[in-house]
């Protein structure tokens, strides 16, 4: 028996030897379904299967990678360098170019992302001339995308009387308009969006039955992680594929079904044993991330789904600590207790920032618990935000490369053909883009036709500019023939100019986009050193393309990693740390307020709370306020009912009562917190006389700084010290009321105790 299979528990085992037929295997939360399905391959591999004859898909570059280095360790290099392994998009994408022709795409079509793709709806909302406070890119793209998803083409959604009608009813009845424009001008350019991928591989399939059947039959073996997240094209893609072996392999957990709004369909997992009657299961049950607390508190909520397949999940690590419910008073003392609780068990449990993650239901929340973590001097990162590849200098550097791989690209030209500045003006760009739409040729195929005696249009210096940056981009398209990408990227760096001028700029700014350009030629050395010794493609358009493939997760670059990682629960799916704190379990705010009156809303918004909980392997707090600003005003907040339905023999009773909670509603924490040190009964003579001094000297240190600004009232807490610009240094004694109508007690050094509302007070927190 090989060694590989010794490290397996009885089912996983059996579900890596039993690899003829159908099988679905059901992971819980931390159970090694990687593990499984590595060893899986692994072992296909063993037996004799042939490396091309595998396909394996992921939904991140980052856990196809990891998975082929675990398989290469076993098989050798040589022998995994074959398989047919990454995400859905990156495998579709490489069908796509090798079938090209057949689709009337050029082999080295662009792939836009998100931006590119909004972008280019933006303009055509403009040209159509929209209200484009009414048709709101955002949303168009959304709309665009749900019908790509559902292999809806822009002709099949202008003959749909319910999306047509519901277009109407958003007061939007020409997105099927947009939609044809922007498929067209996607094809002009030579691009396709992530979605087109997923769209032109159905289409492809469907309209030519003998490519389906060339890789029906090459693929013998199909395995494809994380199934309960597939969306309906990536599906039937799978379905189509599988159709003549059979041998399909499928991993995931329902109970981790959360991208619902992204496509998803938990239909595909619960079904699978409809599509294929024959199917065996295996169910990967023992967590080895999580102390048994977390482990069964997790079952207790998501017992409550009743759209599941049933499992019984379990731990034997340690009981460990109870689950610790804080209630705050605000929304700022809720992100002061966090920042307490970690900096406190930092120095009880020798834990490094790297070990805490705080979980927020919308990104919105994260700003409360950026400024306590700052204020307490803890390291922090935010995860999910503008990624390296999203950064200005770099997608202008990206887009000089696109365009040297395929000029026809619009989105690409738009965004250099004047920068660095060649005296190209916008009105030139439009001008070029209107004849671009008119003859449906891309503006690379209208600047080729120019010559300087096209003054009707343009000025005879403008042609001259332009001709100018064509030759650039020619220039470009023959290095990128005869070099590697880096060489290659070099050159472009330097001779388009970019690299001169952000030198030029000694800003800190200039000096950050500067060293950003170098970190990623340093990305394309690395590139094209791996692909050499790979023997695999190592050109500019190899690079470009895997760039276009990278997820969200792949694009985290960190140079200082022990930091406190603030991030959405949607986005924490597939991490793990050894604490975990869920914010903001309140009604209408997790679960969201529409999720509550649809029980399938409901259902994943708990499969939401699974997933926040079983990310933490050792510690979990679960945190909410009972005074939440939303939309500008102070509203009264009530905990989630997830608190609820967590069995409370696995929640720290000593923080948190639920019962007296509920009859207690007026009680809170922080007032108790400060009662005693704030009231002003409780000052005496000689606390009056030790206060009296401390504001003296916070006075005279007011009196040295002359610069006035202040505060939002909602940061003001009693017990703080402020300044007023009339009465001076004071401590806030109490607060009574709501906001906006909040009145603060304050006590003055020179004017004794007054009464101050707080929105006319302007006051000044006292450093």
């Amino acid at each position: 028996m090989c060694d590989y299979l010794a490290e397996l528990n009885k089912v996983q085992k059996e579900s890596v030897l039993s690899t003829e037929g159908p099988a679905l295997v059901i992971a819980g939360a931390g159970s090694g379904k990687t593990r499984v399905l590595t060893y899986r391959i692994a072992h296909l591999l063993k037996q004799g299967a042939h490396p091309s004859s595998i396909l394996a898909l992921t939904f991140t570059n980052k856990a196809a990678h990891e998975m082929k280095d675990r398989i290469a360790k076993i098989v050798g290099e040589k022998t995994a360098r074959y398989l047919w392994m990454g995400t859905f998009h990156s495998i579709f994408s490489r069908i796509l170019r090798t079938e090209n022709e057949i689709l009337g795409y050029p082999a080295n079509f662009t792939i836009y992302d998100a931006a590119d793709s909004k972008n280019l709806i933006k303009t055509i909302i403009k040209n159509f001339e929209f209200d484009d406070k009414i048709y709101k890119h955002g949303v168009v793209a959304s709309r665009i995308s749900m019908a790509k998803n559902n292999l809806i083409t822009p002709t099949v959604y202008a003959q749909q009387t319910e999306i047509m009608l519901a277009d109407k009813n958003m007061r939007m009845p020409a997105i099927s308009e947009i939609y044809k424009e922007y498929a067209k001008r996607c094809f002009i350019s030579g691009a396709m969006d992530f979605d087109d991928l997923l769209l032109k591989t159905n289409l492809l399939f469907r309209d030519n039955p003998e490519i389906l059947k060339k890789y029906q039959n090459r693929f013998n073996y199909i395995l494809v992680d994380e199934y309960q997240d597939t969306n309906f094209a990536q599906y039937l893609i799978i379905k189509k594929l599988a159709a003549i072996h059979n041998n399909i392999c499928v991993v995931g957990d329902d109970a981790q079904s959360i991208y619902s709004f992204r496509g998803a369909r938990i239909e595909n997992i619960l079904s699978f044993r409809n599509d294929y009657p024959d199917y065996k299961i295996f169910k990967l049950e023992q967590n080895y991330r999580s102390t048994k607390t977390i482990v069964n508190a997790a079952n207790s909520i998501i017992a409550n789904n009743k759209k599941q397949i049933q499992k019984t999940v379990f731990s034997e690590k340690s009981d460990g600590k109870l689950i610790k419910v804080i209630s705050a008073l605000t929304d700022n003392e809720e992100g002061f207790l966090v920042a307490q609780e970690i900096a406190q068990t930092q120095l009880s449990g020798h834990y490094k920032n790297s070990d805490y993650a705080i979980l927020y239901r919308t990104n919105a929340q994260s700003r409360i618990f950026e400024e306590a973590l700052r204020k307490r001097n803890i390291s922090y990162k935010i995860y999910g935000g503008l990624s390296f590849y999203q950064r200005k200098e770099i997608k202008d550097l990206l887009a000089y490369f696109r365009m040297t791989v395929n000029p026809n690209d619009n989105e690409a030209l738009k965004r250099i053909i004047n920068f660095p500045a060649r005296k190209i003006g916008n009105t030139t760009i439009a001008k070029l883009e209107s004849i671009s739409t008119n003859t449906e040729k891309s503006m690379w195929q209208v600047i080729l036709e120019l010559n300087e005696n096209n003054t009707d249009e343009f000025n005879k210096g403008t042609i001259l500019n332009v001709i100018a940056f064509a030759k650039l981009i020619i220039r470009f398209g023959e290095l990128a023939q005869n070099n590697d990408a880096y060489d290659t990227a070099t050159t472009i760096a330097k001779e388009s100019g970019i690299l001169k001028d952000l030198y030029n700029d000694k800003s800190p700014e200039g000096v950050s986009r500067y060293e950003n350009i170098q970190e990623l030629l340093n990305g394309i050395k690395e590139f094209s050193i791996n692909a050499k010794e790979e023997s695999l493609p190592e050109k500019l358009e190899n690079y470009i393309e895997d760039v276009a493939l990278l997820t969200d997760q792949d694009n985290e670059k960190e140079e200082n990693k022990d930091k406190v990682t603030l991030m959405t629960i949607h986005s924490a799916k597939g991490l793990e740390f050894k604490n975990v704190f869920v914010v903001g379990l309140e009604k209408g705010l997790f679960p969201l307020n529409q999720s509550e009156k649809n029980h399938e809303s409901i259902e994943e918004e708990r499969r939401l709370f699974y997933v926040a909980l079983t990310r933490a392997c050792e510690n979990v707090w679960l945190t909410f306020a009972k005074k939440r600003y939303r939309w500008g005003e102070l509203v009264y907040c009530e905990y989630s009912c997830f608190i609820d339905e967590l069995d409370k023999k696995y929640l720290d009773n000593d923080n948190f009562n639920t019962t007296k909670y509920k009859n207690n509603k007026n009680e809170f924490q922080y007032e108790q917190m400060y009662k005693r040190e704030t009231s002003p009964s409780f000052i005496t003579k000689d606390s009056q006389n030790i206060l009296t001094k401390k504001l003296v000297n916070l006075n005279e240190t007011a009196k040295n700084n002359q610069e006035f600004e202040s505060d939002d009232p909602t940061k003001i807490l009693p017990g703080m010290y402020v300044e007023h610009q009339r009465f001076g240094i004071g401590k806030v004694l109490k607060l009574e009321g709501d906001i906006p109508n909040l009145k603060a007690t304050v006590f003055f050094q020179n004017t004794g105790t007054k009464q101050l509302l707080l929105k006319f007070a302007k006051l000044k927190i006292a450093k």
